[in-house]
């Protein structure tokens, strides 16, 4: 006699759960809207950057990236001064997981004008560092930081934790199609291989400190995070394999714990385990990005 399979139905309330964190109320509208318009796409469903983009590996890669990217102190600024992450810090990554998905997965109607929409948001975003330096979020320096701070966290997470890791020609091609939309926002000589993200993330370097607002927003989102107290433990591993990920020159200026022997053993294990647990709960074929 047939039954309802109690598996299925607690990976069902999980992979709601995670789901409504990461797109909100409506977010099933938008993944409706977002896969099953009609139209052309971009990126066919076997590229490199779906297969990225869709895979649980996510999680961490965005949190090793909020890390990173706080380093730039003028980026930082914008951030702190204009994004209300604090205050609201679920809808930011509602919008964020939004603008992803339609730029990876939606119509090219859709992915430009999500472009666009960023695009005039950040010609209205200037003002001040606390150094007394003048910043404007449609720079396109600061685009190309946060565009390679982004997809280097997501591609080496990938490379750690995703499903289905790519080869030395998939890593290239992810570098190439994430192009396309860094240059949508304002970005100039935007890396289109491994080797030239890796040079360009080294270029930086000089730019980079951590800053009170940058330890700040650390803080905020590994140990102050607005998460339930049952997902907390979850979480808690999520940030520890970010952090793990965390080049070592910049666990000092965030001050980040270091402890290598832990992260490649107990923090990697428990890192396999949340994301094939959140692959598990949302389905093999469900986008993380969504």
């Amino acid at each position: 006699m047939g039954g309802v399979n109690p598996f299925n139905t607690v990976r069902q309330r999980v992979g709601d759960t995670i789901f409504s964190r990461i797109a909100g109320d409506e977010g099933p509208a938008r993944r409706d809207r977002i896969h099953f318009s009609e139209g052309p796409r971009r990126f066919p469903p076997d590229s490199a950057i779906q297969r990225v983009h869709s895979d649980a590996a996510m999680f961490v890669g965005g949190m090793r990236a909020l890390l990173l990217q706080s380093l730039h102190p003028l980026a930082m600024a914008a951030v702190d001064q204009h994004s209300g992450y604090r205050g609201d810090p679920w809808g930011r990554l509602q919008r964020t997981s939004t603008f992803l998905a339609e730029t990876t997965f939606g119509t090219i109607e859709d992915a430009d004008r999500a472009i666009a929409i960023v695009r005039s948001v950040h010609d209205r975003i200037t003002g001040i560092a606390p150094d007394g330096r003048p910043y404007a979020a449609s720079d396109p320096h600061l685009i190309r930081w946060v565009h390679v701070a982004e997809i280097d966290s997501f591609l080496r997470a990938h490379d750690r934790y995703g499903a289905r890791p790519l080869d030395a020609a998939g890593r290239d091609a992810y570098v190439a199609e994430t192009a396309h939309v860094a240059r949508g926002l304002g970005a100039v000589d935007v890396p289109e291989t491994v080797a030239e993200l890796d040079e360009m993330m080294r270029a930086y370097r000089p730019e980079l400190k951590g800053t009170r607002e940058a330890r700040r927003a650390a803080r905020f989102i590994l140990i102050h995070p607005p998460v339930p107290l049952a997902l907390r433990a979850p979480y808690g591993m999520l940030s520890a394999a970010a952090v793990a990920m965390m080049p070592a020159w910049t666990r000092i200026p965030l001050r980040l714990p270091y402890l290598p022997i832990v992260e490649a053993t107990a923090v990697r294990t428990s890192g396999i385990v949340i994301t094939s647990g959140i692959r598990w709960a949302m389905g093999a074929g469900a986008p993380a990005a969504d």
